[in-house]
């Protein structure tokens, strides 16, 4: 009698074992699935926003392209420097389109891992000089600042020209448009140790929050996103310039508080001199 008590008290907990962990592993499924319908609801909205945001900086160029053409074809005795100022237009117009289809597909290769890059021992002064050229007209024309500070003896670097010269021209790009007339845009570079070296942008614009950070910094998020955006852009300049340097086999941090503004930081791959 006392050995089928103790077989039916075992049997007992062993049923009561087998409840409970079946219990718990359908609460651990509930939770589980109820975190990924959440994460692709997420991913489902921010792309949606992405996509609408798109819509806007594809059609934006897109008609002007085909309104000054219209208005050329369809008046053949327009003045020359009408034309010429129209073509003008649509020539700005299309590079707009092409940036923005450029970016795009720059994601989708980072993304889907097929990126590859052109290594190539290069003078860093010399990339980041070239960035500064092509953004200075911009930055002067909204009556900004632009501050550089490269020491002598910087090391060269085991990098992608291209590519570096577009992390560099994206963070420039980011600092211009959140800047306001007046601002100062800082760009600076030091050697961290004889493995790296650092490149910083610093800007007094207009800052961003750390939930704005964490946003800025996915592919497809974009800071005060939605038709009342107030800056135009797709806001994969960021996202693209932090995928570039970590394919290099850098980091890449960002530092902003509203109203103080921001400064994006990344280190790049030194090319080790020979002695």
């Amino acid at each position: 009698m006392a050995a089928g008590s103790r077989q039916g008290r075992t049997s007992l907990l062993s049923r009561y074992t087998f409840d409970l962990g079946q219990c718990v592993s359908r609460q651990r499924g509930e939770r589980a699935l109820k975190a990924a319908a959440m994460e692709q609801a997420l991913a489902s909205r921010t792309k949606s926003e992405f996509l609408a945001n798109m819509s806007h900086e594809l059609r934006t160029p897109l008609n002007a392209i085909i309104g000054f053409s219209d208005i050329i074809a369809s008046q053949p005795s327009l003045a020359r420097e009408r034309t010429s100022e129209y073509a003008g237009l649509i020539n700005d117009a299309g590079q707009h389109l092409l940036a923005v289809i450029s970016d795009i597909l720059d994601v989708a290769k980072i993304e889907s891992g097929t990126f590859e890059l052109d290594l190539e021992r290069l003078p860093l002064r010399d990339i980041l000089l070239g960035a500064i050229s092509l953004m200075q007209h911009r930055i002067d024309e909204k009556a900004q600042t632009l501050a550089v500070v490269l020491p002598d003896g910087l090391p060269p670097v085991r990098a992608d020209g291209r590519r570096l010269k577009q992390i560099v021209i994206n963070l420039l790009s980011n600092a211009h448009k959140f800047t306001p007339p007046g601002g100062t845009i800082t760009l600076a570079a030091v050697a961290v140790d004889s493995h790296y070296v650092a490149v910083s942008v610093r800007d007094t614009g207009i800052g961003m929050n750390p939930a704005q950070i964490e946003v800025a910094l996915k592919p497809f998020g974009q800071v005060c996103g939605g038709p009342t955006r107030s800056h135009e852009g797709t806001g994969l300049g960021l996202p693209i310039a932090k995928a570039l340097v970590e394919q290099h086999g850098g980091r890449l941090w960002l530092d902003s508080a509203e109203g103080r503004g921001t400064t994006v930081a990344f280190t790049i791959p030194a090319e080790e001199t020979s002695r």
